[in-house]
């Protein structure tokens, strides 16, 4: 059983590269768990509406931040090492490397800081793997526009972020990845899904994990 978590600017594939990787898991008879930050549990899905939500009492960043540990927290003991114990795969789209870009590195909160309640949030569990799809904020925007105008649907509060905010969660990202590069892959996601799937698959492949 191994723990990934996929993580990128919104827009950059990180759904359907998981899906790519649950129908591989399904034809292997592999089992596995997905899920999603905010959220993933009952309490974690109602902080995700409260942090996600637009209107005239949003969190300040201190509180965001708590905001998004005690979902992490309420995952990791809910969720993620149930599904570990029982020799299940778990993959998650965002961990605690998203509070690291987000709120450490984007909302200045601090690297160290975020480091600490992550550890607390999580009792020291950290991915196995943590796949980042890095895009640009130009490329990331386009997509989002085409999702939003596709679907009808509203950007959220943190989508609605100006362009600085979302550059400095994608520089967040990168100084994650690379302060941990061996519990890391970096992949492009300009590429196309397939290219991105082959990637990773051959990734596993090399790591022994997927035959």
């Amino acid at each position: 059983m191994y723990f990934l978590a996929f993580e990128g600017l919104d827009g950059s594939g990180k759904s359907s590269l998981m899906k790519s990787l649950e129908a591989e898991l399904k034809q292997k008879n592999i089992s596995f768990i997905q899920t999603r930050e905010p959220g993933g549990t009952v309490l974690g899905e109602k902080l995700r509406h409260l942090i996600l939500e637009k209107s005239n009492s949003a969190p300040l960043p201190r509180a965001e931040l708590l905001m998004y540990e005690a979902s992490r927290a309420q995952l990791v003991d809910e969720l993620v090492k149930p599904a570990l114990a029982q020799k299940k795969w778990v993959l998650t789209d965002r961990f605690s490397a998203s509070s690291l870009a987000f709120q450490g590195h984007a909302r200045g909160i601090g690297w160290e800081k975020v480091h600490a309640l992550n550890q607390f949030a999580t009792e020291g569990l950290k991915p196995d793997l943590t796949i980042l799809l890095d895009l640009t904020v130009e490329e990331s925007e386009k997509r989002r526009f085409h999702r939003e105008k596709k679907n009808n649907i509203q950007a959220d509060r943190i989508e609605s972020e100006n362009r600085e905010f979302h550059e400095k969660v994608r520089q967040g990202f990168l100084k994650a990845a690379a302060e941990e590069s061996t519990h890391w892959i970096v992949l492009d996601a300009a590429q196309t899904p397939e290219m991105l799937f082959n990637i990773l698959f051959n990734e596993l492949k090399k790591r022994k994990w997927l035959n």
